[in-house]
């Protein structure tokens, strides 16, 4: 979209907002407002709010939205700042919407299956509200500490999507406010819908660039009796990759199947102070399976091992113990952060490529490694070719490490291209990823994001310079 000049906020501005919001500890201004709303997860991308906003109702946000379109002034929603790609990051200073006080559960439909939840709800507090009623929300991103309406925002996926889906798989219906401040509810409680454009569709994954979403209508399943893993060593990874397609074609589809390296998995148990239960491994299958009965996983589970020892595994242990479970899923939850606390900043790919890619497009990652002199550590969801390939920044200079990870990341989408693979498979565009993105497609598909944009937000006030704004 063309640049816009938008207005700065001043005191009256000020005076306006705080009728809108009257409860004083909800608006804040310049220096009252914590730097740890200048950034996101990764740290690397900053910009300064002028006024953050924390509003604790759909129509509150509304006004605010409605306020902010008759007056040019941005708007930036966020949520627990997890994201890794600068999405919730202000680039042109306006308002910052926090949407974290609008944090209840509202409704348990029991009989359509449908939880309705506002948009600051924490996805470890589904989880746990959840269990004591034998349902669950199965979307499962890595970063429990996230907020349902970040999830949304980002489309999220996580170790569950090869059985279940992501995130758009489980969202029946969405209240938004619109760019021009106006409230409405796309999608419902029904089980399908072809009644016109799936707008709710896309919401989803629009990074608050298009609305923001201030009630979310969830999918629930019945929660599985029976949840078992097993952790299978291969001698190289590209034997354990090859294998993942055998696995994926047995007669039960396994609800998780990550890849793991064995100096990923060095560093998180440093960071855990405990051991992984084998290391002597240089790559490793970490399959998982749910099911109604013990006796239902145990075949599924008897299957896979069989299928991965007749493909170069080297053993398979099953983690059939709460302890074992624990101590397994406990370390590949914190690969993230162990990463990060190995190194003095770092910035992350998150592409995903056919299955059948995954072993190359790794080799061919870590080549870039040597060809570039920057450190380069990854895992991922094998079941489902998402890969989250980091670069690390270590003792690099400001310039030095600026050029190096712009050629690693401008050879790794590149690659991605090649092999028919896309951007992001679950962490978004934000501001990081935008070039990468516009690269990536053909000018048609460009075309029709900036058209989309435009035709919710013609102003550009909702989160610009993100995804095509």
């Amino acid at each position: 979209m063309n640049p816009v000049t938008y207005k700065k906020i001043g005191a009256e501005d000020i005076e306006n907002l705080n009728r809108i919001i009257p409860d004083r500890t909800r608006i804040h201004v310049g220096d009252a407002i914590h730097p740890d709303y200048q950034h996101d997860e990764l740290h690397a991308l900053t910009g300064v709010p002028e006024i953050l906003i924390e509003p604790i109702s759909a129509n509150e946000t509304a006004a605010v939205v409605k306020y902010a379109a008759s007056n040019n002034i941005p708007i930036t929603p966020r949520g627990q700042g997890t994201g890794l790609v600068g999405g919730a990051v202000c680039l042109h200073g306006g308002i910052m919407l926090s949407l974290q006080k609008m944090n209840r559960i509202l409704e348990l439909d029991e009989d359509n299956v449908i939880l309705t939840v506002e948009p600051g709800v924490l996805l470890m507090e589904i989880t746990e509200y959840l269990e004591h009623k034998m349902l669950f929300y199965p979307p499962d991103p890595g970063e429990k500490s996230a907020t349902i309406g970040g999830n949304i925002s980002t489309n999220a996926g996580g170790m569950r999507a090869v059985k279940y889906g992501v995130t758009r798989d489980f969202v029946r219906a969405l209240e938004v406010v619109l760019p021009d401040g106006e409230i409405v509810t796309l999608g419902g409680k029904v089980a399908k819908n072809s009644s016109g454009y799936s707008l709710k569709d896309l919401i989803i994954g629009s990074e608050g660039t298009l609305g923001i979403v201030t009630k979310a209508f969830l999918r629930l399943l019945p929660l599985p009796g029976v949840v078992t893993s097993m952790l299978i060593p291969f001698p190289d990874l590209d034997s354990a990759i090859a294998t993942v397609p055998k696995i994926m074609k047995a007669r039960q589809i396994p609800t998780a199947v990550e890849f793991m390296q064995k100096e990923v998995i060095t560093a998180a148990a440093e960071y855990l102070g405990r051991q992984f239960p084998d290391s002597s491994s240089s790559a490793y299958l970490l399959v998982s399976y749910d099911g109604p009965t013990r006796e239902f996983v145990d075949l599924a589970l008897d299957e896979a091992a069989e299928i991965a020892l007749a493909n170069g595994a080297i053993d398979a242990f099953y983690s059939d113990t709460p302890e074992r479970q624990d101590a397994v899923w406990k370390t590949r939850g914190t690969f993230l952060e162990a990463i990060k606390a190995s190194t003095t900043e770092m910035d992350e790919c998150d592409v995903v490529v056919p299955r059948s890619e995954i072993a190359a497009f790794i080799k061919f990652c870590h080549g870039l490694q040597e060809q570039y002199g920057v450190r380069i550590m990854s895992f991922g969801h094998a079941g489902d070719g998402n890969l989250h390939i980091y670069a690390l920044r270590d003792n690099l200079g400001d310039d030095d490490w600026l050029s190096k990870l712009h050629n690693v990341f401008e050879a790794m989408y590149q690659r991605a291209k090649q092999v028919g693979g896309k951007v992001s498979g679950e962490h978004g565009i934000g501001y990081a990823k935008k070039n990468f993105l516009e690269e990536s497609e053909v000018p048609e598909i460009s075309r029709l994001f900036s058209q989309i944009k435009k035709a919710f937000d013609p102003r550009n006030i909702m989160n610009p310079g993100k995804v095509a704004g």
